[in-house]
């Protein structure tokens, strides 16, 4: 079950953290306020997610008695502006990479050049030590004044009895600077070794450490800034105004001002302003935004359209029905942004860690020093270097930064491709899911009954039996004979009147159709009235076995045939249970419907376990029981499936479902599509792999950059200077948000299934229509006369959607299949 309620979730921004110490520090003060339900800080984009009863004052209060800043951001706020979102630190410490880069080569010149490569210098500095080394002073001073903000960021925390990666950095320079300066004074007191106490002058060090530490900053924060990518690329389709229709004419109206049951104009590659239905005009609407779907969907009078969607096409005319932060645009930006602002549960030991590391690696540098004081006899230069490079080669940004970059990023890219994640929590309980249940109806199946099976009497044509049971059936409102009445409508038969019509329930219905009784429903009632062919019984007979409803028709004595009936399994559904068993998930049915339909749909796509029979009370404790063989997700679309999604372990709803079930549901998917459940899981895997794989190399990193640091192997000859030491650290944080970038690469990766090998060749996999199948018998007919054809290794025909999956062992020409194909009845399109 879902732990976090994010329907009460209150987002603040929070400023003056610098790594994961200051973001659990920020946690652990607002977690203590009372009335404080759950809390979690996002170092990645500077915000904090808070739920409760507390008041926003009182947060702020306990953030800013932190040592830290705060202000609450309001729904309005995250559902239209990018600002908080928008890269501004890159420019910034570019600017001042830019200077320090400029003063530490003009230092690095006059200390290391001069003093390792030879290179010349002013006959006057050449001569005099005492002035090189002022003037060091006073350019290593500079370059630490354009870094001030690690100095005083690093103060403020320890003031505050929190030190941060800031202290660890400005501790570093400032030791390496603090000795330069001893030893500089060293050298105005004894002149004659003022040449021989030079090269003890740190003050390139001093400069280089913070230097190199913002050129990590600034690599992170380019890195940062693209995790973001897919919230603000949400955040732009954001119209800015709408053309409404008010009293016949056209006016521009920003969209703020758009109200439900507007009448609103969009003509061809404007932006759809606000949700709405379509009520004059056509046109095909770029849905790809929102779903993911690439392909325009065709819009008529009575269409849905989204807000951020594109018209490509026609004129439209479109009553608008929601607005502001109720558009499906709206609240996709703030699920992704909800996602970002809670916390995963695998971040949590990081965070631990990160809470007692920066006070942790004080220590260790302190004890570092005092014994290579010992150690070193005195050797002061020394002790401090391997303080120093323990201070500066410590990075807690790594851990702190491991679980929020490859959460946004995976959110991202679900958000891309139609996929909602609520929390941080749903993506990563996405990647340790082992069972998957899938509701029947509307999930696995279509939702709406359809006829799949036709069989006239002997001497009664297809066209004869179908007009008499559309007689029949278009006064009734069952669903079935709704679609009986559809069927006839596509076949463009007109159902003539009847009169003296009666539905008997449990049985069926009758009419007088032009002086004739005519009766039709279940074969009990219909064989009490006239006798029904033995070929006909045993035909309905079958398809009762594989899950349709036969429905007998009579009239005037004598039986005129059988129409079954079925919903329809959605075209997709096969291949998506294919795919989580291929995946190593078991695959459950759970379903109200009856035993018998439950196990011929199991069949048919494949799944494990069929559980039928089950009330949505029950749904909820068969999902209890099944949740303690591993992790279960519960796939679903209707009022009745919400106590089982909330019970699951990972709720996932159809996106074309009902609100409560949506509401339920951790995760969305709004393509509707079962295809996307294999994704929203891979997705998950491939998240929880690339969170694991930084927190490996984080805690990596430091348990052997620390140690090193430390002169551990210095008896090996393996030691670490201060400046090696602050590349590492730079360069650490960057790598770990480099790694999460590349689960975008998932959003570009084809989910298609790699061709199979046979013989030694390729095994070429086609897809055929095929018109006239209308049951398993039509199949076997197609089955037969495709697998007879040179070349074709297996063929597997679905009347359900009217196609056929071909294998084939070298290339077939198309007009011969069609030839096939139509030796056995049937028509390839």
């Amino acid at each position: 079950m879902r732990e976090q309620n994010v329907q009460n979730l209150r987002h603040f921004r929070v400023s003056g953290m610098s790594c994961a110490a200051c973001s659990a520090r920020v946690e652990k003060a607002v977690s203590s306020v009372e009335g404080v339900e759950s809390c979690s800080v996002s170092l990645l984009t500077n915000s904090m997610g808070v739920s409760g009863t507390a008041s926003p004052d009182a947060i702020i209060e306990a953030v800013q008695r932190a040592g830290y800043g705060a202000e609450q951001t309001g729904k309005t706020e995250k559902a239209k502006a990018p600002d908080d979102l928008r890269d501004s630190e890159t420019p910034r410490l570019l600017r001042r990479l830019g200077w320090s880069v400029g003063f530490l080569l003009l230092l690095m010149y006059l200390s290391m050049g001069h003093r390792m490569l030879h290179f010349p210098l002013p006959g006057q500095l050449a001569q005099n030590p005492v002035a090189l080394g002022l003037l060091q002073l006073l350019l290593a001073a500079v370059v630490m004044v354009i870094n001030q903000k690690f100095f005083v960021s690093g103060a403020m925390a320890v003031l505050h009895r929190a030190p941060n990666m800031d202290t660890l950095v400005s501790l570093g320079s400032a030791a390496a600077f603090g000795w330069s300066v001893w030893v500089l004074f060293r050298m105005t007191v004894d002149p004659a070794q003022a040449q021989e106490l030079i090269g003890q002058l740190w003050f390139e060090s001093a400069a280089m450490i913070l230097t190199l530490i913002t050129v990590g900053k600034t690599l992170e924060a380019r890195a940062k800034g693209k995790t973001t990518n897919a919230l603000q690329s949400l955040l732009r389709l954001s119209p800015k105004t709408a053309t409404v229709i008010r009293d016949g004419t056209e006016i521009t109206v920003p969209v703020e001002q758009v109200r439900a049951g507007d009448l609103f104009a969009v003509r061809p590659g404007e932006h759809i302003p606000v949700d709405g239905v379509v009520e004059e005009g056509s046109s095909a609407v770029d849905e790809s935004a929102l779903t993911g779907e690439s392909i325009p969907v065709d819009k008529l009078p009575g269409s849905p359209v989204s807000a951020g969607t594109v018209n490509q096409s026609g004129y439209l005319q479109c009553r608008a029905t929601k607005v502001g932060e109720d558009t499906a645009l709206a609240q996709i930006i703030e699920t992704v942004r909800d996602a970002a602002a809670t916390k995963a549960p695998i971040a949590k030991a990081a965070d631990r860690v990160a809470g007692i590391f920066v006070p942790t690696v004080l220590l260790i540098a302190a004890i570092t020093t005092v014994v290579w004081l010992i150690v070193g006899h005195g050797a002061v230069a020394t002790a401090l270097e391997r303080g120093i490079s323990v201070l500066v080669i410590s990075c807690p940004c790594a851990l702190g930064l491991a679980t929020p970059v490859a959460i946004m990023v995976g959110s991202g890219v679900g958000a891309k491709s139609g996929i909602l994640y609520k929390t941080a929590a749903s993506l990563e309980e996405a990647g340790r899911v082992k069972i998957v249940a899938l509701d029947k109806t509307g999930t696995v199946t279509a939702g709406k009954p359809e006829v799949v099976c036709l069989l006239p009497a002997d001497g009664v044509t297809s066209a004869e039996l179908l007009r008499a049971a559309s007689a029949l059936e278009q006064k009734s409102e069952h669903p079935l004979a709704k679609a009986i009445l559809s069927y006839a409508q596509a076949e463009k038969i007109q159902p003539p009147d009847v009169t003296s019509f009666r539905a008997l329930p449990g049985n069926g219905l009758e009419a007088e159709l032009d002086g004739n009784r005519l009766i039709g429903g279940n074969f009990p009632f219909v064989s009490a009235e006239t006798s029904v062919p033995k070929a006909l019984q045993q035909r309905a007979e079958d398809w009762a076995t594989e899950g349709k409803t036969p429905l007998y028709f009579a009239c005037g004595g004598k039986a005129l045939g059988v129409i079954a009936v079925a919903d329809r399994i959605k075209p997709e559904s096969k291949q998506a249970i294919d795919q989580l068993k291929a995946m190593g998930l078991s695959v459950i049915l759970l379903t109200g419907d009856n035993e018998r339909t439950a196990n011929a749909i199991g069949k048919e796509v494949g799944v494990d376990e069929v559980i039928a029979g089950v009330l949505p009370g029950e749904k909820e404790q068969v999902i209890r029981k099944r949740a303690k063989e591993g992790k279960i997700a519960m796939v679903g679309d209707g009022i009745n499936d919400a106590p089982a999604l909330t019970r699951a372990d990972l709720g996932i709803a159809i996106g074309a479902g009902t609100d409560i079930a949506i509401d339920a549901a951790d995760v969305v998917l709004m393509k509707s599509t079962l295809t996307d459940v294999p994704k929203a899981i891979r997705l998950g895997r491939a998240t929880l792999r690339n969170i694991h794989q930084n927190l490996f190399w984080a805690f990596f990193y430091n348990a052997v950059g620390i140690p090193l640091a430390a002169g551990v192997f210095a008896g090996f000859g393996i030691f670490i200077s201060p400046m090696i030491g602050a590349a590492a650290m730079s360069l650490s944080s960057f790598c770990v948000v480099t790694n999460a970038l590349r689960l975008n690469l998932l959003a570009r990766k084809k989910q298609d299934e790699p061709t199979k090998s046979i013989k030694g060749g390729k095994q070429m996999k086609k897809t055929i229509r095929i018109e006239g199948m209308m049951c398993p018998h039509c199949e076997a007919a197609v089955k037969k006369a495709l697998e007879a054809v040179d070349g074709v290794e297996e063929a597997t025909p679905s009347h359900q959607t009217a196609t056929a999956e071909l294998s084939l062992s070298k290339p077939v020409p198309d007009e011969i299949l069609a030839k096939a194909i139509h030796s056995a009845g049937y028509e390839m399109k």
